[in-house]
């Protein structure tokens, strides 16, 4: 199960109480005060990790809860400091607060819910990037800090604070260098299993894809790229048609798009109204997003309505740059390896 979207609550340890204590021995009936201080709680941690790829365990155990630090004790000891509790997120994750007056209000309502705000926290890109979400409280004074010439046997003491809490919205924003984008069964999936070693579900049918996926395209010269292949746009995607919309977030980090085309016109497609409409859907969504480079990739060049198809493609977008391939045979695909390898191909180190 792909998740890449969550709402967690997220509770900081509670600092302990300073104790209130007196040193009672033999030989020392009346040693003074010594109670210990009170220990801080634990903070609430979000560490990026390259292990995680998406959101799913916060789907089952949607909390993260940190230790309360320990009451002081006597002889002056000072209690145990509460553990941090540390959520592992994958690259790319964006992080939300909300400002509902409550927890319960913030949990119930939508991402999306109109009238409520929510605050971007972080950005979470590279693994090791770390955010904390919730500070923890900090542990109270034992009495023997308020012994004086005046009050030698005080029973004072101070409480420890509460950690902080809060309702947080986690996205995963995927990380790649290519986007793949089309409609449902243009063989946007076999075209990445084609360059990459990446395998995903490829079939004779729409919406085989149904998370994003992404793939490593090596290059000469230990060069490389990443390409992330998502669900099937259809028209309207913009207005949370089909299952694009939910998926389309994962190609505003990308660097190049791919247009993939069916040149075959499979289901009576046309190719030119297909870009059309996949051009359209990208801008409504996001108007900065239509402004990244793009490309055509035109695809299933071995079937014979393609070579017509593919003269009216170029007589209409003279100026864009066309690739026609066959993912299916291999055809194309080393002319567009070394586009891809032009364009966004790096060292790892890069």
């Amino acid at each position: 199960m792909f998740v890449d979207r969550v709402r967690i609550f997220c509770k900081a340890g509670d600092g302990g109480n300073g104790a209130v204590s007196f040193r009672r021995e033999k030989f020392v009936p009346e040693g003074g005060p010594d109670g210990g201080d009170g220990a801080d709680g634990g903070a609430v941690i979000l560490e990026v990790s390259e292990h995680v790829d998406n959101l799913r365990a916060f789907s089952y155990d949607p909390k993260l809860i940190a230790e309360d630090g320990e009451a002081g004790q006597k002889y002056k000891k000072s209690g145990r400091n509460g553990r941090p509790k540390v959520g592992k997120v994958p690259p790319g994750t964006v992080v939300y607060r909300t400002d509902a007056k409550t927890v319960k209000q913030a949990l119930e309502m939508e991402r999306s819910e109109e009238g409520i705000e929510w605050e971007p926290v972080a950005d979470l890109v590279k693994a090791g990037d770390k955010v904390t979400l919730c500070h923890p409280g900090e542990g109270g004074r034992g009495n023997w800090h308020f012994r004086s010439s005046t009050n030698q046997a005080p029973e004072e003491r101070e409480l420890g604070t509460n950690g902080e809490q809060g309702v947080f919205y986690l996205e995963l924003r995927r990380i790649a260098d290519v986007g793949l984008v089309g409609f449902p069964n243009a063989g946007k999936s076999t075209l990445v299993g084609a360059l990459s070693k990446n395998k995903p579900k490829v079939a004779n049918y729409p919406f085989t894809t149904l998370a994003p996926s992404v793939g490593v395209v090596e290059f000469p010269g230990f060069k490389r790229c990443t390409i992330a292949d998502i669900p099937g746009l259809i028209e309207g995607a913009h207005d949370n048609r089909g299952l694009g919309h939910e998926f389309l977030r994962h190609i505003t980090r990308c660097h190049l798009l791919l247009f993939v085309l069916d040149m075959a016109g499979w289901d009576g497609r046309d190719p030119i109204s297909d870009l059309e409409i996949l051009r359209k859907e990208i801008k409504l969504y996001d108007d900065e997003l239509a402004k990244f480079p793009w490309l055509i990739v035109a695809n299933k060049m071995d079937m014979e309505a393609s070579q017509e198809a593919l003269v009216n493609l170029r007589n209409r977008f003279p100026k864009v740059e066309i690739v026609p391939i066959s993912a299916e045979t291999g055809e194309g695909l080393e002319e567009l390896k070394k586009v891809l390898a032009e364009k966004v191909g790096k060292r790892p180190q890069d």
